[in-house]
């Protein structure tokens, strides 16, 4: 007689406690690198709020007087804290994924049980973690400054929410295609950067002339600046409810292609 054994196959239960570790290990280890490293991480963005704050809120500012209704430094504080958000979250997963690539610890992620959707996940919720981090910090600095009201604590959240999700998953895609280093640091420099300077941080788009405004619509950044300012001014150039399907839209959208990218194995078999 002929006995076979077979080995028994995982529970989805089992399946499911094991991504969950995964997930929690990808998310624990981008906090401890933030933390570790603070100095790069948060304290910079401080420094540069402050330099802002000073340059521009004070010192121009004072020439420029009242935008939107509200003093001027009051106008730009919820546009510098959304920059330090854009900017800090792009960056974190864009240098975290690329390192991974880089020093060859990608590779056991792939040979992990994780599918590729949850690691995906787990580097943006790093780039969530240290956009929202940055972004108290900056919102502490401009407290020293001037005072901020809140209008509607709830489009506030969901604003700082989709938009570092959106700029997380753009950095893991940009992160996806860098050779090298220097292709990190390309896409932030000459269109991130232009990008958020021309999103209405500093200004009311209605200051521009008609073709300007026109033009400026076509910024996604735009929209999650004057959003995010609505929240607490109560004040927008856009329409919220617009700016948030926007924001849900580019956020489906790039997830698909980064876990779609992750699938091919693009950059990942090089």
């Amino acid at each position: 007689m002929t006995v076979q054994l077979t080995e028994a196959s995982p529970s989805r239960t089992d399946l499911a406690r094991t991504d969950w570790i995964g997930f929690q290990t990808i998310v624990r280890r981008e906090f401890n690198r933030i933390t570790r490293i603070w100095a790069q991480t948060l304290l910079p963005p401080a420094v540069t709020a402050t330099l802002y704050f000073v340059i521009f809120g004070s010192l121009i500012g004072r020439r420029i007087g009242s935008m939107g209704g509200y003093d001027y430094m009051q106008y730009i504080a919820p546009g510098l804290i959304m920059m330090s958000v854009i900017t800090n979250s792009f960056g974190n997963v864009v240098s975290s994924f690329f390192g991974a690539r880089f020093g060859k610890h990608i590779e056991e992620l792939l040979v992990s049980p994780l599918p590729n959707w949850l690691i995906v996940l787990g580097y943006v919720a790093g780039g969530l973690v240290r956009g929202f981090l940055v972004g108290g910090c900056v919102t502490g600095v401009a407290l020293f400054f001037t005072h901020l009201q809140i209008h509607h604590i709830g489009v506030i959240a969901l604003a700082v929410l989709l938009t570092s999700f959106v700029f997380s998953l753009g950095g893991f895609i940009n992160g996806v295609f860098a050779k090298n280093f220097d292709h990190i640091s390309w896409f932030p420099t000459f269109i991130l950067t232009p990008l958020t300077y021309f999103g209405g941080v500093f200004y009311s788009i209605s200051m521009l002339p008609a073709w300007a405004q026109t033009a400026s619509h076509l910024n996604p950044i735009l929209y999650m600046v004057n959003s995010f300012r609505y929240g607490f001014l109560g004040v927008s150039d856009v329409d919220v409810g617009v700016s948030f399907m926007i924001m849900g839209g580019l956020a489906v959208v790039l997830f698909v292609t980064a876990v779609g990218l992750m699938n091919r194995g693009t950059g990942l078999r090089e």
